[in-house]
């Protein structure tokens, strides 16, 4: 059998879909998910293999605009829906279509592509690094105080239908966005994803609540969740199940996890996606309540490896020359002189000797600061060769605040 791979058409795009149905365990999305999907699908940039008049394998991405380091928005094409059938495995068919889509990332100018893996194994041969973590907590809120800050009883505290304060939440994100590195700049239509609320993915908790706070007059921050019910013999058991919380500073922050706390016939609040320097793990006395875990989040690889670098700024002065191996987008390898500093950058080609040498995957993990380049090289990942190099260019790497994914795609 030979396969062929081509740009998805519009009428195509429902077998595309489930296709993709197929390769994620044959469950259907639900309705209102596949509809929004629909919505948001930039069908130009999806690609199929085809084996005769059936879709074997399927990838796509979304034009995002990425922050990074210094609050630059650098264009990024979110890779998304990659999936081959268990018929279709092992001939080639993933790789073509990786390499087919960074060409094209690679010719629309792009400097970044990014994704989340469901299974991150497979993505570290096409460049993809570990970029960001994510921390997952329950929180225990019997045995813990509500968070408290001088000033939380003069913000205002008002639920709202999910839909109906969605402009308003939108705004406080698109504040947040320049603020944090690994924040989405997003296209209309994806504000929508996070008040989705099919009652077939709630599996016993309630519908999606919404509330802001509001600091006189005006919306600084709010949250999305919902109430799961349990009781055991001592009582109620209830879980808050928390998918968002935006906060523009630390006084509506705190307010906003003290409601949290206190809604009644709860014990608890679970979050599976915080940044790691989340600011409950301070405003309360015992972290160890906070049940806290972390894990992989983003995953990214430079495209265009001068334009990324320089897009960037550097929290210390770096004057440090790369010798960086890409074999899947051979234009990224070679010898590059990064010189840098709080201020800006450049990243230029260059003949001198190199100073460190990385694959373009470690370059995606360190690019964001979520990966130190000396904690890469203590894993034999990064070569320092010339001494005093490393811890250089891993200071400046760094960042402050730490990044984060605020939401899949």
């Amino acid at each position: 059998m030979t396969t062929e791979l081509r740009p998805l058409r519009e009428s195509d795009w429902d077998t595309w879909f489930d296709t993709l149905d197929v390769v994620f365990g044959g469950v259907p999305d639900t309705p209102e998910r596949r509809a929004w999907w629909r919505t948001v699908t930039e069908v130009p940039r999806d690609i199929a293999v085809w084996d005769g008049d059936a879709i074997v394998g399927t990838t796509g991405a979304f034009s995002f605009g990425l922050t990074v380091p210094g609050g630059a928005e650098v264009a990024t094409a979110g890779v998304t829906t990659v999936g081959v059938l268990p018929t279709h495995r092992r001939r080639g068919a993933l790789r073509s279509m990786m390499r087919h889509q960074l060409a094209d990332v690679h010719e629309r100018g792009e400097a970044l592509a990014a994704l989340t893996a469901t299974e991150p194994a497979i993505y570290g041969r096409f460049g993809y690094g570990a970029a960001t973590q994510e921390l997952r907590m329950s929180v225990d809120t019997v045995r813990l105080a509500a968070p408290a800050l001088p000033g939380v009883d003069d913000v205002r505290l008002r639920l709202v239908d999910p839909v109906a304060g969605l402009a308003a939440c939108e705004r406080v994100y698109e504040r947040l966005v320049p603020t944090r590195p690994g924040m989405l700049a997003r296209r209309p239509g994806w504000e929508r994803q996070g008040v989705l609320d099919p009652e077939a993915e709630r599996h016993g908790a309630g519908h999606l609540q919404c509330v802001l706070a509001e600091v006189d007059g005006e919306v600084r921050g709010y949250a999305r969740y919902a109430v799961k019910p349990d009781w055991d013999q001592a009582g109620p058991r209830g879980v808050v199940q928390l998918r968002q919380l935006d906060a523009l500073d630390p006084v509506v922050h705190a307010a906003l996890w003290r409601h949290l706390f206190g809604i009644d016939l709860t014990a608890s609040v679970v979050t599976r996606s915080r940044p790691v320097d989340e600011p409950l793990l301070h405003l309360v006395p015992d972290q160890r309540r906070l049940d806290a875990g972390v894990r992989e989040a983003l995953f990214l690889r430079p495209v265009e490896v001068g334009a990324a670098l320089a897009a960037r700024t550097y929290q210390a002065p770096v004057d440090v020359v790369l010798e960086v191996a890409d074999a899947f987008c051979p234009w990224n390898a070679g010898r590059w002189r990064l010189s840098g500093d709080a201020k800006g950058a450049s990243c230029e080609r260059t003949t001198d000797p190199a100073e460190l040498a990385l694959s373009v995957r470690e370059l995606g993990s360190a690019y964001l600061g979520g990966f130190a380049l000396s904690a890469l090289a203590g894993a034999g990942r990064v070569r320092e060769l010339r001494p005093g190099a490393l811890a250089a260019a891993s200071l400046a790497f760094g960042s402050d605040p730490a990044p984060w994914l605020p939401h899949g795609f």
